[in-house]
């Protein structure tokens, strides 16, 4: 039977896929709590302090990954396991991500609403995996593809001197 509680973020798919984010929400999750120092080497804390982290992490993983870290006690080994079962993610996300901001072109799209959220998660994914996208970059992708009637228009938003994409 599925998990029927409601999930403060969502759980780590078991292909890893969701990886970067789940670390990033688990580790916001922890420091909300003021348990972010309970997955680090030099962790002092109680076994309570501990064991709701291990509550949390293993509340968001997928059923089929829960079951394969059942006898993980610890929850420095489980941050270990994970993070050796799927750092290699942006390795595969960033090319990925790159491509997908290489090809997006602004008429493609039905609405500028749906152009900007390609945009934005394909920076998103490539922050994630440590490569930014500055903010003159995404302008210039964006006019860069504009439409080959649109090019007065280009010239004019080019002209504005804008410095931050919004």
């Amino acid at each position: 039977m599925a998990n029927l509680a409601k999930l403060d973020f969502a759980a780590l798919d078991i292909t890893g896929n969701n990886y970067l984010t789940w670390v990033l929400d688990t580790k916001i999750h922890l420091e909300a709590g003021n348990l972010g120092d309970t997955n680090r080497e030099e962790n002092i804390s109680s076994s309570q302090d501990r064991a709701k982290p291990m509550i949390l992490i293993r509340s968001h993983l997928d059923e089929r990954r829960k079951s394969e870290y059942l006898t993980v006690e610890d929850l420095l080994a489980l941050w270990k396991a994970l993070r050796n079962r799927y750092n290699h993610k942006p390795i595969v996300i960033l090319p990925k991500a790159h491509y997908k901001l290489t090809h997006l072109r602004i008429q493609d799209f039905k609405s500028v609403a749906e152009y900007n959220s390609v945009l934005f998660k394909s920076t998103s994914q490539m922050k994630l995996c440590g490569d930014t996208t500055t903010e003159e970059d995404m302008l210039e992708k964006t006019f860069s593809t504009f439409h080959i009637s649109n090019v007065l228009l280009q010239q004019q938003y080019r002209a504005r001197g804008f410095i931050e994409y919004n």
